[in-house]
């Protein structure tokens, strides 16, 4: 049985259930679930390293929803930190919830996630809450965060393409396993001419991904009011990330590196920062192949924010192949394509090496 949670029985350590609900794992769960008379600790609290095949989550996190024998169990994945590395997408099968707290408001949320799989694809249902807490101090978002059911379709055996298709605004890039969507492009960009614009010329809405001088969320000074966590609100109040989530992976990955976090809209998988480099046999972050122009962007104008290439901009940056991944940010290790979070842009992905699924349209 893979396994992406460990407790510890009072005989000793034994794999309690991975992300995937078989009637196995139900067994595992229900007897982790009375550790606590054996005195002994039932699961690695958050912020401690993880096992190698574990789940690090709070004392008592994984619960049975129903109290009838043979029914599901969900499980409770509150500053969880994920483990397992499978590109499989039917691997994390499972009933997942959370409970959380929108830190400014005062309010709590509920997280919901379901996981489900056939011979040929996943299907990820949630209520869009994240599974850790949200809209700390540092936020400035433009609406509260509300509950959005979304469905998407994950292929199980994602293939390249011919060519690459590139983000779009009309497209969602991909669904972390906590639920929340990524959808890195903004729709902010330089136009002088709106009546929006700030001093700078620059503009949080309203710009088509085509423009020119597209403001990169994560490059701009004020992040879009973007959370700890990278994240902020649509109108509607959807919660999304656009960038390093700062959940589910920290930096005390296993020996093969950080886990799976998520899936993009092409089927292959999105893993933490770390990975086994073969050609030197350590663990360590992965790193963008794109390189900060240098000089300057010209004389500023209506057309031009002129200035020194910073990172404001998406055009700011250009594939230099300086690093480990491709142009889409990802890479094979060990005969598994997959995209990579860096600490530069593009941040966690800049195409899809594989045809995004329809389900991932707005």
């Amino acid at each position: 049985m893979k396994s992406s949670l460990k407790t510890k029985s009072c005989d000793g350590y034994y794999d309690a259930i991975r992300l995937g609900g078989s009637g196995l794992a139900a067994l595992c769960l229900s007897a982790g679930l009375i550790l606590s008379g054996c005195g002994g600790s039932a699961a690695v609290s958050d912020g401690a390293a993880s096992d190698d095949s574990g789940v690090s989550v709070d004392e008592g996190s994984s619960s049975d929803t129903s109290g009838d024998a043979g029914d599901a169990f969900s499980v409770d994945i509150t500053n969880a930190i994920f483990t397992e590395t499978s590109g499989d997408c039917a691997d994390y099968d499972n009933t997942l919830e959370a409970s959380v707290t929108d830190i400014q408001r005062g309010f709590g949320f509920d997280a919901a996630v379901t996981i489900s799989s056939d011979s040929d694809s996943c299907t990820l249902t949630s209520n869009s809450i994240p599974n850790h807490d949200f809209n700390d101090a540092s936020a400035h978002f433009a609406n509260s965060v509300a509950e959005v059911s979304q469905s998407f379709h994950i292929p199980r055996n994602p293939s390249s393409a011919s060519s690459t298709t590139s983000l779009s605004q009309r497209l969602v890039n991909g669904v972390m396993l906590n639920g929340v969507v990524l959808d890195l492009l903004s729709a902010g960009c330089y136009n002088p001419s709106s009546p929006m614009a700030d001093a700078d010329g620059n503009t949080a809405i309203g710009c088509p991904d085509t423009s020119d001088w597209l403001l990169d969320p994560l490059g701009a000074d004020s992040k879009f009011g973007a959370d700890a966590h990278n994240a902020h609100t649509q109108p509607g109040g959807l919660y999304h990330y656009h960038g390093n989530p700062n959940a589910m992976f920290d930096s005390n990955p296993g020996p093969n590196g950080s886990p799976v976090i998520g899936f993009a809209a092409d089927g292959f998988p999105i893993y933490g920062s770390y990975f086994l480099d073969p050609d030197t046999g350590t663990v360590r972050k992965a790193v963008s192949g794109y390189t900060l122009k240098t000089g300057s962007r010209g004389t500023k104008s209506t057309n031009n924010p002129g200035g020194a290439y910073d990172g404001t901009y998406i055009d700011d940056w250009e594939f230099t192949n300086a690093g480990d991944l491709d142009a889409c940010n990802g890479m094979t290790v060990d005969g598994q394509y997959g995209y990579y979070v860096t600490d530069a842009y593009p941040w966690v992905l800049n195409c899809f090496r594989g045809a995004p699924d329809s389900s991932f349209n707005k």
